[in-house]
């Protein structure tokens, strides 16, 4: 940890996005003594936890005029993971078994996901730091300070400066979509997995699934159920990968990559077979975009990297009043998030110092000079992959805080396992019960269950 060296102080610190990392943001900043304000534009706090059957009028989510829909969570969606290691380290996510109305599986759905944040934002009082439906549309640096400019439900604005800004706002609404040769004529139905809600509109369709990790999975199933066909397009598989699953419906394949899309309406894949599609699904991930930042071109997003940052955290000149929580993708994302928010809190009142910006700056360009001689493209600076843990404990050793529980670790490891060793049955059936045991021994031991 690197001692501050100033005295104690107390921020006015804004928050963007009351979602899991705003919330617990907000808590950490307010247990360092700051005074916090949580802008979240929904009527309610969770995020993109919270459900909407309503889509984007553009199905790709690519027309910069479409009214954004923030929400990217299917009708089916389960966690991905089990709850132990989701949960906040003192406020574990286990079954509410003396609720009738809630979901106690090991793997619940997105709807006890979110009555999850909803008890931890009561029982820490958050929602009354929280402004519902006051949308951010700009935060600049102003003297020193940082100028908030939000809005209402009512379109009024307003201006507020704060010593601090926190963002939170999340990195799945704006969808990335894959390049395919020939789509540009090819005359089906696209849409982005940002935009699926139930599988309905697809009955009886052919249907090419873009993308086999957790939503391609998850979606090809769900699609599965009413379609004519299913056909997995898998950039992890080899190039002459053709098999059929008999689960859940006996009318599902998985292909390598797509080689090109005809204008005959037919999609040809890498391993020379060839479906006349319906639809095309991309299940292929998200792009980070802040449209309320200005920095003056400090700051940019470049293939998916956001920089520049020190620890995915700070921008070096700009820090320690502009920070960001929750941008690595990991398994281990709600701990990630309190983690990042201790440090984050710790530095603004001044226990812990970073370095100067120019060291700060110097270690940004050797991070990325190393991700490109490993051969990592720039796009996946934030995936840390099977470093996140070395990455958590390094940000809780600069912080001071406990490091990450290693059962967490090993079950999101087994349960990322299962994903693809067993996609159709992983939620329902594990071998983990030793990590079961440990996890809720550990909840035990430090009165967190009774």
């Amino acid at each position: 940890m690197a001692p501050g060296q100033n005295s104690i102080s107390s921020k006015y610190v804004a928050v963007i996005g009351a979602g899991a990392s705003g919330l617990i943001a907000a808590r950490e900043l307010h247990r360092e003594g700051h005074t916090v304000v949580v802008y979240e534009r929904e009527k309610q706090v969770g995020g993109l936890w919270i459900y909407s059957p309503t889509t984007e009028s553009d199905p790709l989510g690519l027309d910069p005029r479409r009214p954004i829909v923030h929400s990217s969570v299917y009708e089916s969606l389960r966690t991905n993971l089990p709850r132990e290691c989701m949960g906040f380290r003192d406020f574990p996510f286990v079954p509410r078994v003396d609720d009738l109305s809630r979901d106690s599986r090991r793997y619940p759905s997105h709807r006890e996901v979110l009555a999850y944040l909803q008890d931890f934002a009561r029982e820490f009082k958050i929602e009354e730091m929280v402004r519902l439906e006051t949308e951010v549309v700009r935060v600049e640096p102003v003297e020193g300070k940082w100028r908030v400019r939000s809005k209402n439900s009512g379109d009024l604005s307003d201006d507020e400066i704060f010593d601090a800004v926190v963002v939170c706002s999340g990195h799945y609404t704006e969808p990335y979509v894959a390049r395919i040769p020939g789509i540009k004529s090819w005359p089906g139905k696209q849409i982005h997995s940002h935009n699926y809600r139930v599988p309905g509109p697809f009955k009886n369709e052919v249907v090419v699934v873009i993308g086999n990790f957790a939503s391609g999975a998850d979606i090809s199933r769900d699609v599965a159920k009413v379609a004519k066909e299913v056909h997995i397009a898998s950039r992890g598989r080899e190039a002459d990968t053709y098999e059929k699953l008999s689960v859940p419906t006996n009318n599902l394949w998985i292909h390598s990559e797509i080689e090109t899309a005809c204008e005959d309406g037919s999609i040809i894949f890498k391993n020379g077979k060839a479906v006349h599609a319906d639809t095309v699904v991309y299940c292929t991930g998200y792009k980070y975009k802040f449209p309320f930042l200005e920095t003056n071109g400090y700051m940019s997003i470049d293939d998916n990297r956001v920089e520049p940052l020190y620890k995915h955290v700070f921008p070096p000149a700009l820090a320690p009043g502009l920070s960001f929580v929750g941008l690595p993708g990991m398994g281990i994302q709600f701990v990630m998030f309190e983690i990042q928010s201790k440090w984050v809190a710790a530095v603004l009142s001044g226990r812990v110092t970073l370095p100067s910006p120019e060291m700060m700056m110097e270690d940004v360009i050797a991070s990325s000079a190393m991700l490109e001689a490993l051969g990592i493209p720039k796009r996946h600076t934030h995936k840390l992959g099977k470093i996140q843990s070395k990455y958590l404990d390094w940000v809780a050793e600069e912080c001071g805080c406990q490091l990450v529980e290693p059962w967490r670790t090993k079950q999101v490891d087994r349960g990322y396992g299962s994903l693809v060793s067993n996609p159709e049955n992983y939620r329902d059936e594990w071998d983990d019960d030793d990590l079961i045991k440990e996890a809720y021994e550990d909840f035990a031991s430090k009165k967190l269950i009774s």
